[in-house]
Formats: structure tokens, C-alpha cells, sequence
């Protein structure tokens, strides 16, 4: 499986809410995006149907640690 970099514009103020939340939770901002976007995936296949593809939205994907 291939990961891919998406790069967003975020408002600084939002960015530093996001962290807040991020680390409430105990997790980096990227890994919280990416559980938001899960969360967000799994509410629309529920409403609307499963969506083809091949990578099950359950799935953590994290790239490996570099050194």
C-alpha cells in the first residue's frame, strides 16, 4: 500500500485547536486527521453505501518511523 502526502491550507487558529484536541486525545495532529477522516468515511458509506475500494477505512495507516 502506497502512502501519499496531502497538504492543507489551515487557519492558525484552527491548527492550534486541532493540536489542543489532538493531545487531549493523546495522539499527533496527523494521526487525528486521519481518525477524523476515517470517522467521516464510515458515516458516509453508513448513510449512503459502501464506497469501492480497497483499503478498509479501519485500517491505521501510519508511515513507518524514519530514523
Amino acid at each position: 500500500m502506497a502512502i501519499k502526502s496531502v497538504s492543507i491550507r489551515i487557519e492558525e487558529e484552527m491548527l492550534e485547536k486541532l493540536s489542543y484536541v489532538a493531545d487531549y486525545e493523546g495522539r499527533s495532529v496527523n494521526s487525528h486527521i486521519l481518525v477524523l477522516i476515517r470517522e467521516n468515511i464510515k458515516a458516509h458509506e453508513q448513510a449512503h453505501g459502501m464506497i469501492e475500494g480497497r483499503i478498509n477505512p479501519e485500517v491505521n495507516v501510519k508511515p513507518t518511523r524514519k530514523n
